[in-house]
């Protein structure tokens, strides 16, 4: 049996019950001063200011489905979701042809399949390579068509979503390369190579994306021999690589700059050559410390293609104002970009998650706070 006397001593040591479980929580870190308590107190009231309207604009009023823009200024006291049902399409694809737009479709479930299944590091190797070898080029001729049956269409036609995704995609990946070159070529003890990066660098970063794309898209035309044409949208990934290299550059270089001395005297004891160590021992390390950098560099890339605009290429952004341009459905400007963030931050979120997975994974040895 229990001894009461032993029951009695424990309630009594117990602690009291604003101190433990949901209330010490709420306690600890919510009211554990009083200037906590006010912010505490603060954001409570604002979110009962602001989410209920809210709400009620998103879906409460709202108006669904297939119906014309009357209806939608007849409510008046919601959001407007038929604007989006009757220009979706428009604003995920652009200017491509209507009846042909299952073509995009397929493209941008192949691509994002292929960079899902780029994301497990178990698939790293050839069978990857492989999937890549077949995958992009399969996009290739779905975009353009021409052949087997489709119907040629240029890439001035292409937009939306598949524009933003090639454009960012393709940039990133032949960019990431070429800023490691440029960050090594910075650290380079060799003058010519070491000035050489240094003013690409400082040049490029000097300057706007936009006066880049404007420069690519105008100019660089005028320097071509006569009857010589390059593609406008080529033009642009051009441009695009060679911005995105000079910060991936920097950013590589900071983490050079992280290594530990010792670790290149270490590699050199060994007897390896200058490819090698960078290769084998100094590059996997400085691009470990380097990936929250490196992915911060990519969503803020992913978000300049708007900027594409300027040389008549129209992204996601630019798609769905050309959406807005129609005289019947003038106004509901909310839900375009509402719609459109929504995208963004779906495709920026999912990297900013995988970088934090990826790094947990590589172990950088530096203690990290989320």
């Amino acid at each position: 049996m229990t001894d009461p006397t032993l029951t009695a001593a424990a309630d009594e040591q117990r602690p009291p019950f604003w101190r433990t479980g949901a209330a010490g929580w709420v306690r600890t870190n919510l009211f554990n001063t009083w200037y906590n308590a006010v912010l505490t107190v603060l954001i409570l009231w604002g979110a009962v200011a602001v989410i209920p309207p809210m709400m009620d604009w998103l879906i409460l009023n709202a108006v669904w489905g297939d119906v014309g823009p009357d209806a939608c200024r007849e409510a008046g006291a919601g959001a407007c979701w038929s604007f989006i049902h009757e220009k979706y399409r428009l604003i995920l694809f652009g200017l491509y042809p209507f009846d042909e737009q299952w073509r995009p479709l397929v493209g941008l479930v192949v691509f994002i399949a292929l960079l899902g299944v780029t994301m497990r590091r178990q698939l790293w190797g050839r069978p990857l390579a492989l999937a890549w070898a077949v995958g992009a080029p399969a996009i290739l001729i779905l975009m353009y068509g021409g052949v087997f049956g489709l119907t040629y269409v240029p890439n001035t036609n292409w937009g939306g979503l598949p524009l933003t995704l090639g454009l960012s995609v393709v940039g990133l990946v032949v960019a990431f390369p070429l800023g490691i070159l440029l960050a090594l070529g910075r650290r380079s003890e060799m003058p010519i190579v070491r000035s050489l990066s240094v003013v690409y660098i400082e040049l490029i970063r000097g300057v706007p994306l936009i006066t880049i794309l404007f420069m690519a898209s105008v100019l660089f035309p005028l320097f071509l021999p006569s009857g010589v044409t390059i593609d406008k949208l080529l033009r642009a990934q051009v441009g695009m690589i060679l911005f995105a290299a000079a910060y991936l550059a920097e950013v590589v270089r900071g983490g050079l700059q992280a290594i530990p001395k010792g670790q290149y005297e270490a590699a050199d004891s060994l007897g390896l050559g200058y490819w090698r160590k960078m290769r084998l021992i100094i590059l996997p390390q400085a691009l470990r410390i380097s990936i929250p950098p490196l992915v911060n560099t990519f969503i803020g890339f992913f978000k300049d293609t708007t900027l594409v605009i300027i040389i008549g290429l129209f992204d996601l952004l630019n798609s769905a104002k050309t959406a807005l341009t129609d005289r019947a459905w003038a106004g509901f400007y909310i839900e375009a970009y509402l719609f459109c963030a929504i995208i963004y931050f779906i495709f920026c979120y999912s990297m900013s998650r995988y970088s934090q997975n990826l790094e947990a994974k590589l172990e950088t040895g530096h203690k990290r706070r989320r």
